[in-house]
């Protein structure tokens, strides 16, 4: 530095300012990923650098990339879970900017009081990141394909999902609302058809699972036209235990749909097949039988006073 009266003010170079960072920012008023479709390269900006008079640079403007809760960002090449966004507003930097330099001003010392070298920023960073949306909701339907979850879904909340006769209708989580009295409410998620071999990645496999791990509690629908209750709820269980033993903690009950077609005879054969250690109830979709009281059960779960 060199001014009219002290031609050797000693050195002056101010610090670099840092890169920008660019920050996973979560809003409840989001439900997809699919704005960031055709946004996939985002660059930021660098950190201004220092300048006489020791002013310090301007740091990079941080870009903020909105996205829905449950959203979880994972490194393209080792596969590492880096971040999960589970509240709106919720903030985490998904790439770090660079460190600003220092400028000469920090090396001087009283042996070399006019230094004249500075330290430069750190380089930016380049990395490819997966986002991936979990669905989060409260209860989870499991079942076969065809066990009858779209239609459920269909008639207990305002949800339209395609419903037709053939395996796999679902192939994308579907979210609707329960109304229950005095105007609360609760998520329910029609999940893509499970079948035998999933945790292995067979039919939607891990496309499937992957879902159930956000839900509170497992509504297991199982069709009265089933030729073995019994069985079929074993399977599904034992597809979630391989794929993550932790699901099984979750609250767990039984739906038998389409009952109506059965009578009390052939209701308690089915009530002695099933295992007594998980609730159980008859529906009908069709004819709405036993909806009520699938809503007081779910509710009281949901709601049940943590130990």
């Amino acid at each position: 530095m060199r001014t009219k009266f002290n031609p050797k003010a000693g050195p002056d170079g101010g610090d670099g300012g840092r890169g920008a960072h660019i920050i996973l920012r979560g809003n409840k008023n989001l439900w997809t990923l699919l704005h960031l479709r055709y946004h996939k390269n985002i660059l930021a900006e660098n950190g201004e650098s220092g300048s006489g008079n020791n002013s310090t640079g301007r740091s990079g403007k941080d870009i903020y990339i909105d996205v829905p809760l449950g959203t979880i960002a994972f490194d393209e090449e080792t596969g590492e879970k880096e971040a999960e966004i589970l509240e709106d507003g919720q903030e985490i930097i998904l790439m770090k900017g660079g460190r600003g330099g220092l400028g000469n001003a920090r090396f001087a010392t009283p042996t070399n009081q006019a230094p004249e070298h500075a330290q430069p920023g750190e380089p930016g960073v380049e990395g490819y990141k997966i986002l991936e949306l979990k669905v989060l909701a409260d209860v989870g339907l499991v079942g076969f394909p065809n066990a009858g979850k779209s239609t459920l879904l269909s008639v207990i909340t305002a949800a339209k999902p395609k419903i037709a006769d053939y395996a796999f209708t679902t192939l994308s989580p579907q979210l609707g609302m329960v109304e229950y009295r005095d105007g609360k409410s609760f998520c329910i998620a029609d999940l893509p058809g499970i079948i035998e071999g999933a945790a292995e990645g067979r039919g939607l496999g891990h496309r499937f699972l992957r879902h159930i791990e956000r839900n509170s509690a497992l509504l297991f629908l199982i069709p009265a036209d089933s030729k073995d209750h019994r069985k079929e709820f074993e399977i599904l269980l034992n597809e979630l235990e391989e794929y993550n033993p932790e699901l099984l903690e979750k609250d767990i009950v039984i739906a038998i749909s389409k009952s109506d077609m059965l009578d009390d005879e052939l209701k308690a054969a089915i009530s002695k097949e099933l295992p007594a250690e998980y609730p159980h109830l008859f529906i009908s979709s069709v004819t709405q039988q036993g909806l009520k009281e699938l809503k007081d059960l779910l509710w009281q779960i949901l709601n049940r006073p943590v130990d």
